[in-house]
């Protein structure tokens, strides 16, 4: 009885703890080389990178480098990736990459 009440726990709590770890989704960590961020700016907010922030936040979401002017910038690319993407995409096929 008392191996069904811990195996009980445990299959509750592995979504749980799953859960979190669903937000990283985005962000890859592969072998392969990512394509360059093509822009002089953080594409969230606009401003230079590596001005008065200091060192851009750089990450890398779906196979596409990210250059945020800081990690503050993460939480609105965060709400909505497809938004920036395209202004990447954009900044990108301007650039003939």
């Amino acid at each position: 009885m008392k191996k069904l009440k811990t195996l009980t726990a445990i299959v509750l709590t592995i979504p749980l703890l799953a859960g979190p770890l669903a937000g990283f989704a985005g962000q890859e960590t592969t072998t392969t080389k990512p394509k360059p961020y093509p822009l002089k700016t953080c594409v969230v907010s606009g401003e230079k990178l590596e001005g008065d922030m200091g060192k851009p936040y750089v990450f890398v979401y779906k196979g596409q480098e990210i250059k945020l002017c800081c990690k503050s910038c993460l939480k609105d690319f965060t709400k909505d990736p497809a938004k920036f993407m395209k202004k990447i995409q954009e900044a990108q096929a301007k650039a003939g990459l």
